[in-house]
């Protein structure tokens, strides 16, 4: 048996994420913006996607920081045509979801963290 390197185990991540049924697309995300693995439509420019990611959780934190709050779980943005959630998955990585817009966060939240889990595990 061969062994998995670790952007192989990203995307099984991101795959296995995506059968959550109301995830449309996925994406790990270096904390400086840089696309580490991700299962995007090829509609969505994946880098500026990723840039645009860590940008936002980048002033979450900041902002909460200046507050005392300590650090955000993670920051959810909502429209009509779908939802997505941007999480830490540790020091070096952020998992990005999308999601449809009728998305019910409960269960699609649970699978997020067990992945973020995962991708702390493996960076």
């Amino acid at each position: 048996m061969v062994a998995e390197t670790i952007a192989e185990a990203l995307e099984k991540v991101l795959s296995d994420l995506k059968r959550t049924g109301d995830v449309e697309a996925s994406a790990i995300v270096s904390r400086d913006g840089l696309l580490m693995a991700s299962d995007i439509p090829k509609s969505v420019h994946a880098d500026t996607f990723a840039a645009m990611s860590a940008t936002m959780l980048g002033a979450a934190e900041t902002a909460i920081s200046e507050l005392k709050k300590g650090a955000p779980d993670r920051v959810i943005i909502e429209s009509k045509k779908g939802k997505i959630i941007t999480t830490g998955a540790g020091p070096k990585a952020l998992l990005v979801v999308m999601t449809s817009p009728e998305a019910g966060l409960g269960l699609v939240l649970v699978n997020v963290e067990k992945a973020t889990d995962k991708v702390r595990g493996l960076l």
